[in-house]
């Protein structure tokens, strides 16, 4: 008979949630991780508190961490028991949330598409959408430290132009400033927000790979770094702000796809005649790029109507490759990330600065 706890509301089956621990957390995974004698936290009852910690529905931290430790303790009752301070485990959690990372991911994305082989790929391709967003951090001084926006100073030309306001410019300035003091805008600039940069697995809806950083992060470059984490034949779908030549040769040169929402912020140039021209054939050639004498990026525009109005994409694969359909199947369905939780892929790396 399985046991089971009731808890408020909730009744916990502790056989089933040691089953999926097994499964997800398996012992070999932390082989390799050597402890210090008398610890009170071993890697692998650590990394399924962490887990649990960061799916249950408590509100307060703490509270959440009791409830996670209770349940490690029960489905691993003769190991010894973990330690019972929140800040403790805070402080372990520091200590190996690398080593521990490096260890579960792998593990998780051969799942991933082993468990889930037909919704690994579509269209022949393994699709990831790419999406960046702020989240709001307590007002910690290591939070503010680690991610409030770097303050630049103003540049000669600018120190000057400032310089020659004219009188009543620097009237409004005063005014401006009775009603905003000095220290409400300090306080605005060191508002620590975290950026969160994620790549989303469309087929299984999963987080594949993430990065954070301060709230004035390039998306862009998060992304590229996470371009190594890809497996073979991955395509990236995403919205209008990952564009830009040197951000898609990197993608390109990465030997992976793209297929990218596109507005007036990009040009796009027809009949340079670098390749056979067809009507959906356009050219990304900005003049930074030629003046290095960089080849254009050959590319492929594709027009879907949402049923309000046009949509415009741009992707690297000829129609042989890729239909118009499947591109607009493709991101349609990159919307998942847009409701998908971003704080659950980043609660370890958040809520470790946060203790």
């Amino acid at each position: 008979m399985s046991h089971q706890v009731k808890t408020l509301d909730i009744v916990i089956n502790h056989q089933t949630i040691k089953q999926v621990i097994d499964w997800l957390l398996p012992s070999k995974l932390f082989t390799g991780m050597k402890t210090r004698a008398g610890a009170t936290w071993m890697p692998r009852l650590l990394a399924a508190a962490a887990l649990l910690w960061g799916l249950l529905g408590e509100t307060g931290l703490t509270e959440r961490f009791e409830q996670a430790r209770n349940i490690v303790s029960k489905i691993f009752r003769w190991r010894p028991s973990p330690g019972t301070s929140y800040q403790g485990f805070m402080k372990v959690l520091r200590k190996w949330h690398v080593e521990l990372k490096l260890a579960i991911t792998p593990h998780i994305r051969v799942h991933m598409k082993e468990v889930l082989p037909g919704q690994w790929k579509i269209a022949g391709y393994v699709v990831f959408a790419g999406d960046g967003s702020r989240i709001e951090l307590g007002r910690t001084e290591a939070l503010e430290k680690a991610f409030s926006p770097k303050r630049s100073r103003p540049s000669n030309g600018q120190r000057r132009k400032s310089g020659r306001q004219s009188k009543g410019s620097a009237k409004r300035r005063r005014t401006k400033g009775k009603k905003q003091s000095r220290a409400s805008v300090e306080k605005k600039i060191n508002s620590p927000q975290m950026w969160l940069t994620l790549l989303w697995h469309v087929g299984s809806g999963l987080p594949w790979a993430w990065r954070t950083g301060p709230s004035d992060s390039s998306e862009r470059g998060h992304l590229e770094e996470m371009l190594g984490e890809l497996p073979e034949n991955s395509l990236i779908t995403a919205d209008a702000g990952f564009v830009g030549y040197d951000f898609w040769k990197a993608i390109l040169q990465a030997h992976h796809h793209f297929l990218i929402r596109v507005g007036g912020n990009v040009r796009l140039l027809k009949n340079l005649g670098c390749a056979r021209e067809y009507d959906h054939v356009v050219y990304l050639w900005p003049d930074a790029a030629a003046k290095k004498h960089q080849p254009p990026l050959v590319l492929r525009l594709i027009v879907v109507h949402n049923g309000k109005h046009p949509v415009y994409l741009v992707t690297d694969l000829p129609k042989t490759q890729l239909t118009d359909q499947d591109a607009a199947t493709i991101y349609g369905a990159r919307w998942g990330i847009e409701v998908y939780q971003p704080e659950y892929a980043s609660s370890a790396h958040l809520y470790q600065l946060a203790a």
